[in-house]
């Protein structure tokens, strides 16, 4: 990721599509079509996965509710298409086997398109684009430009766990730890068992907020084209359904809003 880039990328994503959408010609039946409430998903309830363990993005409260920014996301296209919407708690390597057994209908859980997902499910039109950040001791220990006989954390089936075993793994004598979530790779590196954890700015800055003393962000943003989008079925009419809901979100400003509530400026 580049410094230069700006951290709210997404919004580079929701112009090119609202182009997209404008350069359509427009007649009184599409306009009146899109004020109308989708007739396949009005009163529908629609069951929708969040992993819970992967703040901002999602996490669990307390008392066992669900929040954060994919949450609020799932609850404003719900309310968009006059929908029902019950959102579940899956592990992330069960998340996509869930959605193919039909456990629940969507899955809105920060997950990134990758062709491999593609090959199993169909995804919406995105609705985040992260960039990926090494956090480490900022004690000069660990040298992102220089990356050598050091352990480094992730978490398995992620963007950033792949990019660490493409790139680090067995090479230059470094290690690449995967963990089930990022709660256990941040533990890890706090107790000194690892050397630096890849992860999707947003969740470092999450957990930086609350773990300032000794521990930063260190060296450049890493661009990966990585875009966060909805998973559902393949060949499920559900996809057209959240396209045309994430175009009025992002369109009435809904979308930004969530954005800063969940992650600031």
């Amino acid at each position: 990721m580049s410094n230069a880039r700006l951290f709210w990328s997404s919004m580079t994503v929701s112009a090119a599509l609202m182009l997209s959408a404008c350069s359509q010609p427009a007649d009184e039946t599409t306009e009146a079509n899109a004020d109308a409430p989708a007739a396949e998903t009005t009163g529908k309830t629609i069951r929708i996965a969040t992993e819970g363990a992967y703040p901002p993005f999602n996490y669990t409260n307390a008392d066992g509710s669900l929040s954060g920014f994919d949450v609020d996301v799932a609850n404003a296209l719900c309310e968009q298409m006059q929908a029902n919407c019950e959102i579940v708690a899956q592990d992330w390597d069960g998340i996509i086997p869930g959605l193919l057994a039909q456990k629940y209908d969507a899955v809105i859980a920060g997950m990134s398109i990758t062709a491999e997902r593609q090959e199993k499910v169909d995804f919406s039109e995105p609705y985040f684009a992260n960039t990926m950040v090494w956090l480490s001791n900022t004690d000069g220990s660990f040298d992102p430009m220089a990356i050598q006989n050091v352990t480094l954390g992730g978490q398995r089936s992620t963007t950033p766990g792949a990019y660490l075993q493409d790139n680090y793994e067995g090479k230059d004598g470094n290690t690449v730890q995967l963990y089930d979530n990022y709660d256990n790779a941040y533990l890890d590196l706090k107790s000194g068992r690892s050397d630096a954890v890849l992860a999707e700015k947003v969740s470092a800055k999450s957990w930086l907020a609350d773990n300032k003393e000794g521990f930063g962000i260190v060296g450049d943003e890493i661009d990966n084209n990585d875009n966060i989008a909805i998973a559902v079925r393949k060949g499920d009419g559900l996809k057209a359904e959240f396209d045309k809901a994430l175009s009025e979100i992002r369109s009435n400003g809904e979308l930004a809003r969530l954005e800063q509530q969940n992650f600031g400026q």
